[in-house]
């Protein structure tokens, strides 16, 4: 005879994005189940099925609390740096460590079946201006510095994203060590 699960107190659906969230540290995205989800939250196995109706829909909502953690260690990187440039570095190495620690997290993120391009949730669409804000300001405020001056903001804004993604999808498909992208990066960003 089976047991049914005692009544969550709580945010369900808050306990089922986290789980997933941790599990993601554990495995990849091909290999996470409702049920396993379920478990992990400590709620029934049709619990997951009151607030997502599919396991794409738990995907998309978890990728959207990934991108949240991303963006939250890139506003943080800079720390104390004054000088611009350091800055903007240590928000392209922020990107990358965030790959390297928590790589099918980063994969979700980007994930572009379940978040195509041009059309993210509305959770999602603050925190991509978020980070494109963040990553603008920091090459410009590098730029009005003395570093690549005369390069148009926008596409040098997108070329240094370009570089630190690339970097980081390296550094998760174990191509490159954290050692070898930070000295990549370290000759992109270096001073004019």
């Amino acid at each position: 005879m089976s047991r049914s699960k005692p009544y969550h107190r709580g945010n369900v659906r808050e306990s089922l994005l986290s789980a997933a969230t941790t599990l993601l540290d554990e495995k990849s995205v091909e290999h996470l189940s409702l049920r396993e989800v379920a478990r992990a939250a400590d709620v029934s196995h049709a619990a997951p099925y009151h607030y997502f109706s599919d396991r794409g829909e738990l995907l998309k909502a978890t990728g959207d609390e990934c991108m949240r953690a991303l963006v939250e260690k890139l506003e943080s990187a800079p720390g104390r740096a004054r000088d611009p440039l350091k800055r903007l570095a240590a928000i392209c190495a922020a990107y990358v460590d965030f790959a390297a620690e928590r790589p099918h997290a980063f994969t979700l993120v980007f994930d572009g079946e379940l978040c195509p391009p041009g059309d993210p949730s509305a959770e999602r669409a603050p925190l991509i201006e978020r980070s494109e804000s963040l990553l603008y300001q920091a090459v410009s405020a590098a730029q009005q510095d003395g570093w690549r001056s005369t390069a148009p903001t926008l596409e040098l804004t997108n070329g240094i994203w370009a570089t630190a993604h690339g970097l980081a999808t390296l550094v998760t498909e174990g191509h490159l060590t954290r050692a070898q992208a930070a000295d990549a990066l370290g000759a992109v960003l270096r001073p004019s």
